[in-house]
């Protein structure tokens, strides 16, 4: 399928989002294609949820989220990257459904179900190989330093690089599932509804991590890219590289350096703010900052 044809079918700048991603042409339907595609996709387009540190509530439309990544350069975080990445795959012929989850966090002691649904989960079906004859795939471009490709849906334990990873059914939602994420993760796991859930679903705990003081993205900055070899994570002003040799923290002491690592290790050249969004930005992350480093 060529992108001209692409982007009729699907209303979208979809054309721009696969040269985003570097990939001009995605190919038929497939295991090959769907791994290709979500690569790119966590490769290039950051997690991050930099708006939320400006006091901005974003759209998660997922006709919005194509144009934030295809046309502003910009990430997002799960309801943004795993919204605008399921009307890609829409596109290109791929039978996508989205889920309630609930993202176990390195704090939960327990699992907090998907009724908080702080994530949103999708897989994608029909595609039947020897190692899923199920034929359904977790495809999750929206978990930060946690899947490079697609994992099938099935029982059992995956390498990505550094990291093992168990699929097994989830304990904390009857009939659904669990990723469990590798020890050194950035999180514990997340558990999925099986149901198919939609757009209205995700409305609430979006408004929530936007605007609460509870918030994580409102406490701390983070800014994370995975790719082969392992993960990127920006947390502040202290920059971390997860990979199979130990990791070594560098902290960003001065604005030119801290903007300077978004260009070039995460791709954010922020080009949609001006100077004084960019200066208050910086103010509010080294602020953060400094206030975790004296507890």
């Amino acid at each position: 399928m060529d992108e001209t044809r692409v982007v009729r079918v699907a209303g979208h700048d979809l054309g721009a989002y696969l040269r985003r991603l570097g990939v001009r042409e995605p190919g038929p339907p497939g295991v090959v294609a769907l791994r290709r595609l979500h690569a790119a996709h966590v490769e290039i387009v950051a997690y991050e949820a930099i708006d939320i540190q400006l006091g901005q509530l974003t759209s998660i439309d997922p006709g919005d989220s194509v144009r934030r990544i295809a046309r502003s350069g910009r990430g997002g975080y799960c309801y943004h990257l795993n919204g605008a990445f399921s009307v890609l795959l829409r596109a290109l012929g791929y039978d996508v459904r989205w889920h309630r989850a609930g993202v176990q966090n390195r704090s939960d002691s327990c699992p907090p179900g998907v009724a908080i649904a702080n994530h949103l989960a999708v897989t994608v079906h029909g595609l039947v190989t020897s190692d899923c004859p199920s034929g359904v795939w977790l495809v999750d471009a929206g978990l930060g330093d946690g899947l490079h490709e697609p994992l099938p849906l099935h029982e059992g334990s995956y390498v990505q690089g550094p990291f093992r990873y168990q699929i097994r059914r989830s304990a904390a939602e009857p009939g659904g599932w669990r990723f469990e994420h590798d020890p050194r993760g950035g999180f514990t796991g997340m558990d999925f509804a099986d149901r198919a859930a939609t757009l209205a679903d995700f409305l609430p705990r979006h408004r929530f991590l936007s605007r609460s003081p509870q918030s994580s993205f409102v406490r701390t900055c983070i800014v994370q890219r995975r790719d082969a070899s392992g993960s990127d994570i920006l947390a502040g002003c202290v920059l971390r590289r997860l990979a199979a040799a130990p990791s070594q923290d560098r902290t960003l002491d001065t604005q030119a350096d801290w903007f300077a690592v978004l260009a070039d290790i995460f791709g954010l050249h922020l080009t949609d703010l001006d100077t004084a969004a960019r200066n208050a930005l910086w103010t509010r992350v080294r602020r953060a900052h400094e206030s975790w480093r004296r507890k």
